[in-house]
């Protein structure tokens, strides 16, 4: 393989890494979301603590950190906010530091916030 042709092809192959992030996008309406998502004022009634990172990078392969993407083909979840707990998928709490995100009851969207579905 030539010199010039390996850069293009490594990058290529790293891509995906790139991308299992967990980025999300906050949709508008309920039938735009994959996941309706209820705020929880304390951890213990949450199913999942959250952290939301100021970087993608920092957000890589976790279902408890965050990063808002701006467009919906950038995410790996797209989530909308309900007003009642009653009509949520998954109930979260937004926590302050990155060491307290994580998992507090089983749920089925466990695992699946940081890739496509």
């Amino acid at each position: 393989m030539k010199r010039t042709a390996f850069l293009p092809a490594l990058l290529f192959a790293a891509l995906p890494l790139c991308l299992a992030a967990g980025n999300i996008f906050e949709a508008t309406y309920a039938s735009e979301a994959q996941v309706k998502v209820y705020v929880a004022d304390y951890k213990s009634e949450a199913d999942l603590c959250v952290y939301v990172a100021d970087y993608s990078s920092e957000a890589r392969d976790s279902d408890a950190v965050w990063y808002y993407v701006k467009y919906k083909s950038e995410a790996d979840a797209t989530i909308v906010f309900v007003k009642y707990k009653s009509e949520a998928d998954l109930v979260i709490h937004f926590v302050k530091y990155k060491s307290e995100a994580g998992w507090q009851k089983s749920n089925e969207w466990r695992g699946r916030l940081r890739r496509k579905s």
